[in-house]
Formats: C-alpha cells, sequence, structure tokens
C-alpha cells in the first residue's frame, strides 16, 4: 500500500490536520462471509479538516478533549484507538488528545475514520514505537473500513470492505460543493437498505469523469430521507455537473464547472439553512 505520507519529528507535543473524504463512486457488488458488504470505491480526500493535538504526559491516563461535547470519551474512536495502542504495546506515559471538530458527524465525509487514522500515526510517534507501516495498517482495519484509506490519502481505489487500498494517481476536482442537511445516516442504516441502481462502474473507472459519477448507496438512503433526493435534484437544477450521495450520507456533492455557478449554489442551500462547504480535492504532500 505504500510508505505513509506523513512524517512526524519525535516531539511531546504533535498537532496534525485530519482531511475529510468523498467517494467519487461506490459500487456495491454483494455481501462477504462477514456480513460487511464487499465494495468498489474512488477516494478522495478534500480541502476539509479537523484539527488533532497530542500532548504525551507523565501520568498514565489518556484524556480526549474536543469541542464537540457529544464526542464523549468512551465512545469516540480515538479514545478505543489510544487504550488499544497504550495496552498493546505496553506504553507506561499518558496522552491528551484535544479533537477541533470542523468535519460533520455521521455525514459520509470519514470524519471518524480520519481522526482514528491520524491518532495511529501520531501515536506511533509521541510514544516512540515508530511501527512499521504494515502494522499500522493492521491496527487500522481493526477499527474500521476506511481508515487504511487515512492512512495513505490522496486518491486511492479502495475495495474488498474499503480497507484494502490502491493508490491512484491524484485526480484534482475544484469546485465542489458539500451540502449536509443537518441530520446522520449511519452507515449500517445505508447498506442495510441498499436498492439495486444498475450503475455502470466501467464508465467512470475508464474515464475518472465525474459526470460519471455515482453512488450505489444513494437510491436506498434517498428513499428513506426524502430530502436528499431534493438536494441532489436542486444541485444539478441550479448547474451541476453531477451531485450524488457521499459516502453512507447525508452529505451530498455538487460538482461544479465554475466559480459562478457554485457560488450560486452555494447561497441557495445556505438560505434554505443547511451547512454547505466550496471544497476541493488535495493531494497527500506531508
Amino acid at each position: 500500500m505504500g510508505k505513509m505520507k506523513i512524517k512526524i519529528e519525535r516531539k511531546s507535543d504533535i498537532s496534525l490536520k485530519s482531511f475529510a473524504k468523498i467517494n467519487l463512486s461506490l459500487q456495491v457488488l454483494g455481501k462477504l462471509e462477514d456480513n460487511y458488504h464487499q465494495i468498489r470505491t474512488v477516494f478522495s480526500e478534500i480541502d476539509l479538516f479537523d484539527v488533532l493535538s497530542f500532548t504525551l504526559t507523565k501520568n498514565s491516563g489518556i484524556k480526549v478533549l474536543s469541542n464537540i461535547v457529544s464526542l464523549k470519551q468512551e465512545d469516540n474512536l480515538i479514545y478505543k484507538i489510544a487504550v488499544f495502542i497504550k495496552d498493546n504495546y505496553r506504553v507506561k506515559n499518558g496522552v491528551i488528545i484535544d479533537l477541533k471538530k470542523n468535519i460533520p458527524i455521521a455525514a459520509g465525509l470519514g470524519g471518524g475514520s480520519s481522526n482514528a487514522a491520524m491518532t495511529i500515526l501520531a501515536l506511533s510517534d509521541i510514544f516512540d514505537l515508530n511501527l512499521p507501516d504494515s502494522e499500522l495498517h493492521l491496527i487500522a482495519e481493526k477499527f474500521g473500513s476506511d481508515l487504511n484509506f487515512f492512512l495513505v490519502g490522496g486518491t486511492a481505489l479502495g475495495f474488498g470492505r474499503g480497507q484494502k487500498i490502491q493508490k491512484l494517481d491524484f485526480k484534482k476536482i475544484d469546485n465542489i460543493l458539500l451540502i449536509n442537511p443537518g441530520f446522520g445516516v449511519s452507515s449500517r442504516e445505508a447498506y442495510q437498505n441498499v436498492i439495486e441502481s444498475g450503475n455502470d462502474w466501467n464508465n467512470f473507472q475508464n474515464t475518472l469523469d465525474i459526470q460519471f459519477a455515482f453512488n450505489d448507496l444513494e437510491k436506498g438512503v434517498v428513499k428513506l430521507y426524502p430530502e436528499i433526493g431534493e438536494i441532489i435534484d436542486d444541485c444539478k437544477k441550479i448547474g451541476a455537473v453531477n451531485s450524488i450521495l457521499s459516502g453512507s450520507g447525508a452529505t451530498v456533492i455538487g460538482f461544479f464547472n465554475d466559480e459562478i455557478t457554485i457560488k450560486k449554489a452555494n447561497e441557495f442551500f445556505k438560505r434554505k439553512g443547511y451547512w454547505v462547504k466550496i471544497t476541493k480535492t488535495i493531494r497527500r504532500t506531508s
């Protein structure tokens, strides 16, 4: 899967950007023996991020702070990973982790998985473990299907449960509009309600053209939450080249050709009271 693209110098305080992702296309291929769904997807990091700060402590405790009160320690993936690494590698020191959350929660943008992956990378360094890439990926796989992508970043093909990653050439896309209606959709709910769509993977794979981007989860999620379908339709009416559900939702992605049209769409959805963000895909550089 290649070397990690983030290199951190050993220190007692570390601060990292934790980037969100979109799925440029997502195909559901069926169920695996473990009852997870087999998928094929193209991930891409975008210029929207949380900030994670790590401080090494002499006592053995783990403390997670956040600007979002609902992110309680015992429920937080960051906390669970920190406990696992500390116990598994018999680390004597503790750590204070401060999460500044900007990515919407349960939004199909991978915020929680990105936070978790950055925690694995940071703790490997701050605890002076220097874990090899293969071991970082094994830890990531224990805690979620798309954590491995965030260890690599950029643009990548995900397959299996999404945990198997193959780097792709960077796909530069500007003028991406994210629209979140203010409610979450759980991944479990989205996958339990998949409706066969007949989307053609080859059209997208051969071109990586966003006009062929699709999401097999979209039809089932829209049936459960018709408001998401209305957002997709409105995006297209305003002038999006394409508009699809991001991951398991509830965020919608609108792909636009120019700044004038995307700003028009941004204002339209902002007036409706939705969370909106104009963004672009990014290349992992450090």
